[in-house]
């Protein structure tokens, strides 16, 4: 029916959540969301003003925690760099003013430049 229709079918594997670690992942942020719609929107335009309200809350408020927690936006124009600069500062100089608050390393803010919602396992944690 779906070819009937011309609507390819997927290409995931049954019960696989991670064929798209991505889209699953914004998902799941879209579902959480404390103003995610009980029920069906009742028009169109009400559902596209909703959709466009979470692009602009995804991109420009909400910190992801895989690029070290700026939004895509400031990952994307470069603000970012200050931003983790800034914030390694104020750890450096706080772990300095009171060491005994930190029993190890403090947290690493530096730059990433890949990311992997579902990253490949290591060898050696493969073997274990």
């Amino acid at each position: 029916t779906l070819q009937e229709l011309g609507i390819v079918p997927s290409f995931s594997r049954p019960s696989v959540s991670n064929d798209n670690p991505y889209s699953e992942s914004l998902f799941k942020t879209l579902k959480y969301r404390s103003d995610y719609p009980e029920k069906p929107f009742a028009e169109i335009s009400t559902a596209r003003k909703w959709v466009a309200g979470f692009v602009d809350w995804y991109n420009n408020e909400h910190l992801h925690s895989g690029i070290k927690f700026v939004t895509p936006n400031q990952r994307h124009s470069g603000l970012d760099k200050e931003i983790l600069a800034k914030r390694q500062q104020v750890n450096d100089a706080a772990k300095l003013n009171n060491p005994g608050r930190w029993s190890g390393k403090s947290r690493d803010w530096s730059m990433i430049n890949e990311v992997n919602l579902n990253p490949e396992k290591k060898e050696e944690m493969r073997a274990a």
